[in-house]
């Protein structure tokens, strides 16, 4: 497995070794003994599924402790922008972001471990984005930011995404009293 890491502590992305032939393609989306010196020793609980046609914009998205998941990602079909962005107390890097490229086609991984909020952004129609969560969806403890928020300043490329109501009424930064700690 090929390794990158950023400048925001804990967010990682990866891609396995794909083997290909003219039958197609395998390759490990994921392996905990690989991983297991890089992530720490993580229990994946509850897998998620979604899909978004181009221009849906979904996030940025937590839940909060108790019940703050870490989040494996990648894209099967399509491609995203996918973002995090540090949200925990105490942090250098606090409000900051990272963007990573997820497709079909570059077989990418990104680990978002618990304390950052996490949104994408569907690049191509019928776009499938899976989702590995180390704790089970808690609808009390789920939370958002403004995926546009000015102090945040993400820029997703696009003028006009396709956004839910709820992601358009969620909390701007400068008002979040994190529950996360550093």
């Amino acid at each position: 497995m090929e390794f990158n890491t950023y400048e925001i502590e804990g967010l990682v992305s990866f891609k396995s070794k794909v083997f290909g032939d003219s039958r197609g393609y395998f390759f490990e989306s994921y392996n905990k003994q690989q991983l297991l010196p890089i992530l720490g020793d993580l229990e994946f609980v509850q897998d998620n599924q979604s899909l978004s046609q181009k221009g849906v914009l979904r996030g940025l998205h937590f839940q909060k402790p108790p019940y703050a998941q870490g989040k494996l990602v990648r894209v099967i079909k399509g491609a995203a922008l996918d973002v995090a962005v540090d949200i925990r107390e105490g942090s250098p890097t606090y409000g900051q972001y990272v963007k990573v490229l997820l497709s079909e086609s570059n077989f990418m991984n990104f680990w978002i471990p618990p304390g950052f909020a996490h949104g994408f952004l569907a690049m191509e129609d019928d776009t499938i984005f899976s989702y590995k969560c180390t704790e089970f969806y808690n609808a009390d403890s789920e939370d958002a930011l403004l995926w546009n928020d000015p102090d945040i300043n993400i820029d997703w490329g696009v003028d006009n995404p396709i956004i839910s109501e709820k992601d358009n009424e969620a909390q701007p930064l400068n008002l979040f009293k994190s529950p996360f700690k550093l």
